[in-house]
């Protein structure tokens, strides 16, 4: 597996429930800065079991659901986050000021 994936990985872990996150915030985090397109890589790589990868919660931009290759890919990731309590406004977005994660800051030494 790819080192960056791997990092990619470990950032989306981190995503609590109910907060999303975008692929370019994700990609930042990873410091892979203006490699959002890996981030969806990285989600494309993922097997059905996701190895505990919360993947549902990384949204585009505009605050909604990317397609994937998975025919049904969108709709089981919508249902996902609405499991958790995000919800969708009525042109399928995703309020980002509302559900965005704010990493917490790790105090500096």
């Amino acid at each position: 597996m790819s080192k960056n994936f791997e990092r990619i990985y470990v950032v989306i872990k981190r995503i609590p429930k109910g907060k999303v996150a975008t692929y370019g915030q994700i990609a930042r985090l990873a410091g892979l800065p203006r490699h959002a397109r890996q981030v969806g890589f990285a989600l494309a790589a993922l097997t059905d079991g996701s190895r505990g990868v919360p993947w549902q919660r990384v949204v585009n931009a505009a605050g909604e659901v990317s397609a994937r290759e998975h025919p049904n890919s969108q709709s089981i990731q919508r249902a996902l986050l609405e499991r958790e309590k995000v919800r969708f406004d009525e042109r399928g977005r995703i309020s980002l000021p509302k559900y965005a994660w704010k990493r917490e800051r790790k105090p500096d030494r």
